[in-house]
């Protein structure tokens, strides 16, 4: 069996890479996306990545969540070209692509906050945010004024300040699937953790804001700052209060002209994408707006739509039997009430994976072969797991501290745009980058392994 899914995937490979050599396009396909070349190899490409996406997901037969195939299958992939492979090198940079992944990660937030439950989130709050103030503030302190100037001394300040930034990272996609994948997204953990990372998230931006101000001017306002917090306050907190004040009516105007799945898909989705929007207009990762509208939707707001073909055919053979209606009626009131998740559930499988498969294509290996930077980068990655472990204190008697400390681990794209950013400013060489995605590498691979682990051992 295991033979037969290598043939497959060996085909697959040099399917993409026949073509990828066979039929190359034009430069003029190159400049114009719109080129017929150019639109045929990336519907080739998205085919491959979908495929080898759901070929990783064989990692599950070993007890470990699906995104840890998926971003293995993206690091290979992204990789081959150290072997003189380069038939995915242009997707890595390809808009698209990159487009495709982005709303793949929005889409798996929504999804997410329409699974929680905001009053249960509302319990975990206090501890969310003891559990955000230190994972944001140990791995920051550690790295700008222990680790940093202990392990690579002569650097200046502002370089020490962005490798202390980039360790306060936390891609809450990866941990927010990894409970998903094993059912678990109702749990107290679970629910602490997506809370921090929403205010880790809002703590990331100002420090980023701030250390980047400082790098590019010396110094920064405490008007700046201000303005920074405020706006993310006002955002998450506005969101919530005016979204489950008038989501009923809006949704109400929608229904009026038509009642079908059709409409109560495309209103679901809108809502994602205008909080996803409005989020990055102030700021904020497109990902906070996407989850906040997904929380505060309840099934309640859609009432006025259809429910489901199937739920109302068996409500209609059940109406003379009052026995069996009752009985199974709280079955199909569970399943009208995720009516919504199940219809954004086929749009996730597209663009979800893709996400995942692109993050871990992005990762270049190549820092590897330094053994000086190798060292410096694996124990830069041990302080960051404990400065987000350490978070875990924060938790209530009644979580696991170490499941939630691990949850806050994973870096993923947000540690990296930080090294970007940091890269950009030039306030970090290629060594330092080098290190800092490492780090990021090491952070996002080991932590779906770890919390499968700690989870299957308290089931």
């Amino acid at each position: 069996m295991k033979n037969k899914w290598l043939a497959i995937l060996l085909l697959l490979l040099l399917f993409g890479g026949f073509f990828a050599e066979e039929r190359p396009p034009s430069e003029g396909a190159k400049e114009e996306e719109g080129g017929e070349h150019g639109f045929a190899q990336i519907f080739l490409f998205i085919a491959l990545l979908l495929i080898i996406a759901k070929i990783s997901s064989l990692i599950t037969k070993i007890g470990q969540p699906a995104v840890l195939g998926e971003l293995l299958a993206g690091l290979i992939l992204g990789n081959l070209v150290l072997l003189g492979i380069d038939v995915f090198e242009p997707m890595k940079s390809n808009e698209i692509m990159l487009f495709l992944a982005e709303l793949g990660v929005v889409i798996l937030l929504f999804q997410i906050g329409l699974e929680s439950n905001i009053r249960e989130m509302k319990k975990v709050g206090p501890n969310a945010f003891i559990v955000a103030i230190l994972g944001v503030v140990a791995p920051f302190v550690l790295g700008t004024y222990v680790v940093g100037p202990a392990l690579m001394p002569g650097l200046s300040f502002n370089a020490y300040l962005f490798i202390g930034a980039a360790l306060t990272a936390t891609s809450v996609g990866i941990t927010a699937r990894v409970f998903r994948d094993l059912g678990k997204l109702q749990t107290k953990e679970a629910q602490t953790i997506l809370g921090a990372a929403v205010i880790d998230d809002v703590l990331g931006l100002i420090i980023l804001a701030v250390v980047s101000a400082i790098a590019t001017s010396g110094t920064v306002s405490e008007t700046e700052v201000l303005i920074i917090i405020l706006k993310a306050v006002l955002f998450l907190g506005g969101s919530i209060a005016v979204g489950q004040k008038f989501a009923p009516y809006f949704n109400n105007f929608f229904s009026r002209i038509h009642t079908g799945i059709g409409m109560k898909f495309t209103v679901a989705i809108f809502l994602c994408l205008i909080f996803a929007y409005l989020a990055q207009l102030i700021g904020l990762a497109p990902i906070v707006g996407a989850f906040a509208i997904g929380l505060i939707l309840d099934p309640v707001h859609f009432k006025f739509f259809k429910n489901p073909i199937i739920i109302e055919d068996i409500r209609a053979k059940l109406r003379k039997d009052k026995k069996m209606r009752d009985e199974i009626e709280p079955v199909l009131a569970k399943h009208a009430d995720k009516h919504v998740e199940d219809l954004i559930e086929p749009l996730s499988h597209f663009v979800v994976p893709l996400f995942f498969v692109i993050t871990g294509m992005n990762v270049d290996l190549s820092a590897l072969m330094d053994i000086n930077i190798l060292i410096l980068a694996l124990v830069i990655s041990l302080v960051a797991i404990i400065g987000k472990a350490l978070a875990g204190l924060g938790a209530s008697k009644e979580c696991n501290k170490l499941l939630v400390g691990f949850g806050m681990v994973p870096r993923g794209e947000v540690g990296l745009i930080f090294a970007s950013i940091g890269r950009t400013l030039g306030v970090l060489n290629v060594a330092q980058f080098s290190v800092i995605v490492i780090m990021v590498i090491i952070t996002t691979l080991i932590s779906p392994p770890i919390l499968s682990a700690l989870l299957n051992r308290e089931k």
